[in-house]
């Protein structure tokens, strides 16, 4: 007998149906507000729309989900950074509108306050998730040294500089900003930090 495809085999399991883009972006938010360790599936099936069979076969599990959400936050609120520095002249501009935009970023009123990557593992208990965060946090100070070195050697800033301790400065005013965007300060009052910052760049 001929083999036909029928449509039953065509289509594997029920179709999905619900937005999986609206989800996610649900889901980055709760994440963004509680952190990792305080937001349980339960939350994030309500907060998402979804049961939880759903959330598996769409996300796999918490921490599955939770590497997305961080990529997604990567790609889209928390951008500012890495465009600042990869679109302006110097390390120096760069960084200057970096903490400028940080400001701005960190007290949208129509997100979550602070920064995903330095507040959703805070009080974690999952060494795994803790070590992922920290490393995108460490990958982001070595490349901003990279960038202060660059322009060190081709001239733009003191030979006696030092990379290293400017990019662990800076990042620590980053951090800094993002708590206390958490606990109230304003956009102009984390603009003054922003400019005060750059008064001790060499």
């Amino acid at each position: 007998m001929p083999t036909t495809t029928s449509a039953t085999t065509a289509k594997r399991g029920r179709p999905r149906s619900f937005d999986r883009e609206a989800a996610l972006e649900q889901a980055l938010r709760l994440f963004w507000e509680r952190g990792y360790e305080a937001t349980s599936v339960a939350d994030l099936t309500t907060a998402m729309g979804i049961r939880p069979p759903s959330l598996y076969a769409a996300f796999g599990d918490k921490r599955a989900l939770f590497d997305e959400v961080v990529a997604r936050y990567q790609e889209g609120h928390g951008a500012y950074a890495t465009r600042a520095l990869a679109e302006e002249p110097t390390a120096r501009a760069g960084v200057a509108r970096m903490l400028r935009e940080a400001a701005a970023e960190a007290t949208d009123p129509d997100r979550p306050w602070g920064c995903l990557l330095i507040s959703s593992t805070v009080n974690c208990t999952s060494s795994e998730v803790t070590a992922a965060v920290r490393e995108l946090r460490n990958s982001n100070v070595r490349a901003l040294e990279s960038l202060i070195r660059a322009d060190v050697a081709a001239g733009h800033e003191p030979a006696d500089t030092d990379p290293a301790a400017l990019a662990q400065f800076i990042a620590t005013v980053v951090q800094g900003m993002s708590q206390r965007a958490r606990d109230g300060a304003t956009r102009a009052e984390l603009e003054r930090v922003a400019a005060d910052a750059m008064r001790v760049w060499p």
